[in-house]
């Protein structure tokens, strides 16, 4: 298969937000099949809810500023697909893609050939990101889980190591209805042999993860905020910290991806760095030091900056569970001074009353739309939660994300700030627009 046909075959498996299978047999076959490909390197799976993308980014800038071969896997993507494939720092070559796809695709039927079930989109890209890995020779892999951790394609690596970022309510319909129950899924994702490094968290997310590895028998690194201190802020809401460990303290360490809740993912970041030292990696304190002041990470509280003079600055966060949409809120706040103007989509399957609460207030004009997504949540709803909001007059409906961000773009002026949130497939849709 060429880039486009094994893009076209992934596709056809079914959107990975619809098209979802819970249990690790069939990923575990086709790895099987494929002959075990993630046996060939060192694995870190990042779990949690929210920040388990910037986590992994930053633990990836630092490993390659220590010189470590290192593959990233993350989704979803913004753009292209190849986004979530990283191999020291850049997205897999459309055509090293394409030959990892058609490995897996054959694997997959002959899979099903043999009366198993075709394994989903989720499962086969998973395989696509551990081919491509043993492919580029990497020595070390993070790996970001998709939904939950127990039963997610990432965990049948077994990997060696994990992290675990603060837990907060989403996905209930999959993961539970508390706090509780979703972190007993996350936690899930340690076993005996593993070590782990765990975020601050809330009482009941903590409990929770405490009960399950007392089951097993393993002694994670419980992080705490007392640990983490900001020193500075620049005007982009980027940090300065000092940052204390189980070995020593590091001083005026810049983050360059921007809120104050970044602070808890550093952390983890840097204590995961630390252990991949007793693991025979070599990572000196300056590659800590480089590799979170170099950190990028695309579509969380990004800001674009528009190529017309005459246009306003845009920020991409893709907000979609209310502890996001919280950390966006308070963001804006400190560091959004000028006239705001938010488009808005979201997933129908979010609290989307929690996303609206925080955010919406803070709109000087809000303009809601419907993402290209089978999950999106209908215009209509949106727009009756943003009534108890904002006066209808500082809203506008757009039933496609071009026309929204024409609006945007003619309601806004140099001055101003464009906010787009509420889902990273609008984030990707908006991006799309632009480079066009």
């Amino acid at each position: 298969m060429n880039f486009s046909e094994a893009k076209q075959y992934l596709l056809s498996l079914g959107h990975e937000t619809l098209v979802m299978k819970f249990g690790l047999d069939g990923i575990r076959r086709l790895l099987r099949e494929l002959g075990n490909p993630h046996e060939s390197f060192y694995k870190i799976q990042i779990a949690g809810t929210n920040g388990k993308g910037s986590t992994a980014a930053m633990l990836d800038s630092i490993t390659r500023a220590a010189g470590i071969r290192t593959g990233l896997y993350t989704s979803p993507h913004l753009v292209s697909i190849t986004e979530r494939i990283r191999i020291d720092g850049a997205d897999i070559s459309p055509e090293a893609f394409a030959h990892a796809t058609t490995l897996v695709r054959d694997a997959a039927e002959r899979l099903a050939h043999r009366g198993n079930t075709l394994p989903t989109f989720f499962e086969q890209i998973t395989a696509v990101a551990c081919v491509a890995f043993r492919e580029g020779k990497i020595d070390l892999a993070i790996l970001e889980t998709g939904l939950g951790g127990r039963f997610d394609a990432v965990t049948a690596t077994r990997a060696a190591l994990i992290g675990i970022t603060p837990i907060a309510l989403d996905h209930q319909e999959y993961l539970g209805t508390t706090i509780t129950e979703i972190a007993r899924e996350k936690a899930a994702v340690m076993r005996l042999d593993t070590k782990a490094v765990i975020a601050p968290q809330i009482a009941e997310a903590r409990d929770a993860i405490a009960e399950h590895v007392a089951s097993i028998n393993v002694e994670p690194l419980y992080l705490t905020a007392q640990n983490a201190h900001v020193t500075d802020v620049d005007e982009r809401g980027r940090l300065t910290a000092n940052i204390t460990t189980r070995r020593q303290t590091y001083r005026d360490l810049f983050i360059n991806l921007a809120g104050r809740h970044q602070l808890a993912n550093a952390q983890v970041a840097v204590e995961l760095a630390e252990t991949l030292r007793s693991e025979n990696f070599f990572i000196s304190d300056d590659a800590i030091r480089f590799g979170l002041g170099s950190t990028r990470h695309a579509g969380r509280l990004e800001w674009h900056t528009p190529s017309s003079p005459g246009a306003a600055s845009i920020l991409f966060d893709g907000a979609h569970n209310t502890a996001g949409a919280q950390a966006l809120a308070d963001y804006l706040r400190e560091f959004v001074h000028t006239p705001l103007t938010i488009i808005s989509g979201a997933m129908r399957d979010k609290d989307l009353a929690g996303i609206a609460a925080s955010l919406f207030p803070l709109a000087h004009h809000l303009i809601l739309t419907q993402p290209d997504n089978p999950r999106a949540a209908h215009v209509d709803s949106l727009l009756n939660l943003a009534l108890t909001h904002l006066p209808a007059s500082r809203i506008s409906v757009c039933p496609t994300v071009n026309q929204a961000l024409r609006l945007a773009q003619n309601l806004t002026g140099r001055a101003d700030v464009v906010c787009v949130t509420g889902s990273l497939y609008l984030i990707g849709e908006v991006k799309n627009l632009l480079d066009a």
